[in-house]
């Protein structure tokens, strides 16, 4: 079973761009952070056409995170518990089933915590803090889960190529990082660093010709339950899309699971 997450930064805007990767990669299940689309504004029938189901959490303008599945979604939640005033449209979570298993997939949009020095940054670390509680429920459930997405995190100085640049970044900060490793001493595995040890990135900005230059960062992360790292096969990272015409800054990163 191959699996994605991708930062589409606007699906509306990169529509066509998703549509050729869809048929390109033809993935069995993709989690979409930043749709920046109400549920009702969503392009669904674009999506559909080519085989998916669709269950989105949007937000007007911002925000927003869907789930696209060949498999039926069952067990569709949105939103991340422990905060009922957080309007904000971060994380859908569903249950797809792969024969005569489950697998339990969380997509998450993480904050992005900047600038410091505003209310920004404590959002963002409480915001972790809930995920690592809702994490921890859902592994007590032992069953192949994955918890994938824009983690705004950049785990450690080998997933930046100038991470002296980002020291003053809440990507970068002790803090937003030390969150991160809680999540994988829960039991979580990070399904790239546990493929490869070398330098790949997820994001390059739009500015000073990034992707040209390769100065990028990995922020989107794929961690997977002890059940669904007992399944991995493989990852690879689709830096080539980033290349295309209108891209997204971020681009996919794709697990294959023999499930």
């Amino acid at each position: 079973m191959k699996i994605a997450t991708w930062n589409i930064n606007g699906v509306k805007a990169r529509i066509e761009a998703l549509t050729a990767w869809l048929r390109e990669a033809s993935p069995d299940l993709v989690c979409l952070q930043e749709i920046k689309s109400v549920d009702e504004g969503f392009p669904r029938l674009e999506i559909e056409s080519l085989g998916y189901n669709v269950a989105t959490h949007g937000q007007k303008g911002f925000n927003g995170v869907a789930i696209l599945s060949k498999l039926p979604l069952e067990d569709v939640t949105r939103g991340l518990p422990g905060d009922p005033t957080d309007e904000q449209a971060r994380y859908i979570e569903a249950v797809v089933s792969v024969g005569p298993r489950v697998l339990r997939v969380g997509g998450l949009y993480l904050p992005n915590g900047n600038p410091l020095g505003t209310e920004k940054f404590p959002y963002k670390l409480a915001w972790m803090r809930r995920l690592e509680q809702h994490a921890a429920e859902r592994l007590a459930y032992e069953e192949p889960f994955v918890l994938m997405g824009d983690y705004n995190v950049i785990p450690d100085p080998i997933d930046a190529r100038r991470p002296d640049a980002w020291l003053g970044d809440a990507l970068f900060q002790p803090e937003s990082r030390q969150a991160y490793r809680r999540l994988l001493a829960l039991g979580f595995t990070d399904a790239v660093r546990a493929t490869t040890e070398a330098q790949v990135f997820t994001f390059w900005d739009y500015q000073a010709g990034a992707y040209q230059k390769n100065d990028g960062i990995r922020i989107d992360h794929v961690l997977l339950s002890p059940q669904a790292a007992d399944a991995l096969v493989g990852v690879h990272i689709d830096s080539h899309v980033r290349g295309w015409d209108k891209p997204s800054d971020h681009v996919p990163v794709v697990v294959e699971l023999a499930l």
